[in-house]
């Protein structure tokens, strides 16, 4: 079992070595290159995924200007997942594409619902993770409808440091709903005062 996700369990609830050796029979890793798509708008999501290395972006097109809009990154240590579409096993709406090379750990939902029958437990550290999600999800909604575009940004600076490190501009303007102009014009802003 990767100790990646058995240390991001452990934050959370303790397991034993029994039960860390069981759960890893349920997982096998993935790798994508640069530009491999995990989920297609349309395909039905099949797999939980933890990444282990990399980066990936999930995003959609927008129809009306058909351009690419940011919903979430996903770095080390994050889940990506289109959760409705894992639950339901139904069509997404959006895709999942890395950004770089990225490992992955995946579990299919059939595994998924047969290791949360054997390791009962589980079951809270998922629901803390879905909290988590939500509440970060909320916050979002609530800070695009709240703060202008250079707020915005220092508050995604503020909490998503290595997601700025790592991301290219474009990317990062994109998820903050503004174009990477401004998102330039508002770095050099900030680098003046």
């Amino acid at each position: 079992m990767n100790e990646h996700l058995v240390k991001a369990i452990s934050k959370h609830i303790k397991l034993s070595s029994e039960e860390e050796i069981l759960m890893g029979s349920f997982w096998t890793e993935k790798t994508l290159v640069k530009g491999d798509y995990l989920l297609r708008n349309g395909h039905t999501c099949r797999t939980d995924n933890f990444v282990i290395n990399g980066t990936l972006k999930a995003f959609y097109i927008n129809s009306k200007t058909g351009k690419e809009e940011i919903l979430y990154f996903a770095i080390e240590n994050w889940w990506a997942t289109d959760i409705e579409s894992f639950q339901k096993q139904k069509p997404s709406i959006y895709n999942i594409q890395a950004i770089e090379k990225t490992t992955l750990l995946q579990i299919r939902y059939d595994s998924f619902q047969e290791m949360l029958r054997q390791i009962p437990k589980l079951e809270r550290f998922f629901r803390i993770i879905l909290e988590s999600y939500l509440g970060s999800l909320q916050r979002r909604i609530i800070l695009n409808n709240v703060l202008d575009a250079e707020q915005r940004y220092l508050d995604f600076v503020e909490n998503y440091p290595k997601i700025n490190s790592k991301v290219p501009n474009y990317l990062i303007a994109s998820y903050l709903g503004i174009t990477a102009e401004f998102l330039s014009r508002i770095r050099k802003k900030m680098e003046a005062s």
